[in-house]
């Protein structure tokens, strides 16, 4: 008679629903909060809490610079031809292909030019997740083509800068470009045409030494880490140790060596505003 018996199935475990907050989340270097992905996008990635500046890809600059967001871009498809056949750990031409993979561009720069409050510009942005916003060949040609760009329309520049410097795999080829790209900026202030130049964190190495702070206005962020050489490097050399906040925006804007800090969220009308008044006639 055990067909007529009910069997009884053994207990399950009841089932938990998981939700899924992998990359949800991230914490904030400065003041060690942990934030909201999508509270800091919507704040322009400046933490809610204490106001740190995080780093922004160089297409989300230019969507926050540019009227509506909307701008054309030049010069996308240059890239570099690895010149040296360079080689370390890996290969210059590997790094560029992750680098490629990772960012999805062709090089540390995105160029475009479209209005900014009403008036049309050039900007262009660094892009540090390529190969620390390095200054190669391919940088420093996309910087001059819109130099004279800026030249032939007769309209104002602005560079974001965001960069650990020359980009050393194509060694003096990528030092050659700080005097082409400083000789470009001096063909434009002979044109009469603004430039201003915004640095952001971190600045540094030869992008620092030359066009980064050759602005008719130079204007960084707050707490930007703006400088030559690194901290270390430099006690190490003088043997002395450096002031608290040495290389920092704010420290900078107190001994002269910029002119203005501003905060992302007031940075494109005060573009606008200082352009306004360059161009005033």
């Amino acid at each position: 008679m055990s067909w007529l018996r009910k069997e009884k199935k053994p207990l399950e475990a009841p089932k938990v629903k998981r939700v899924q907050t992998e990359g949800l989340w991230t914490k904030c270097d400065e003041c060690k909060q942990t934030l909201w992905k999508k509270d800091l996008e919507a704040n322009l990635h400046c933490c809610p809490k204490c106001g740190h500046h995080f780093r922004v890809p160089a297409t989300e600059r230019l969507r926050m610079l540019f009227d509506e967001g909307r701008y054309t871009e030049h010069d996308a498809d240059l890239q570099s031809s690895d010149p040296l056949q360079f080689k370390d750990t890996k290969s210059y031409g590997d790094r560029l292909k992750k680098a490629e993979k990772e960012t999805g561009l062709k090089d540390a720069l995105v160029s475009g030019e479209g209005l900014l409050e009403g008036r049309r510009v050039a900007i262009c942005a660094m892009e540090f997740q390529f190969i620390g916003g390095s200054m190669g060949a391919v940088v420093g040609e996309k910087l001059t083509r819109a130099v004279d760009r800026s030249i032939a329309g007769k309209f104002p520049l602005v560079i974001v800068s965001c960069s650990g410097g020359a980009r050393m795999m194509e060694g003096v080829i990528s030092l050659m470009q700080m005097a082409k790209i400083s000789a470009a900026l001096a063909r434009l202030e002979e044109a009469r045409q603004p430039y201003l130049s915004v640095l952001t964190d971190p600045t540094t190495g030869g992008v620092t030494a030359s066009y980064a702070m050759l602005g008719d206005l130079n204007i960084a962020e707050p707490g930007a880490l703006i400088g030559f050489a690194g901290p270390r490097v430099i006690e190490q050399t003088i043997r002395q140790k450096l002031p608290e906040g040495f290389q920092r925006a704010e420290f900078l804007l107190e001994h002269g060596m910029i002119d203005a800090i501003v905060h992302r969220k007031d940075l494109k009308s005060f573009l606008g505003r200082v352009l306004n008044l360059l161009t005033a006639e």
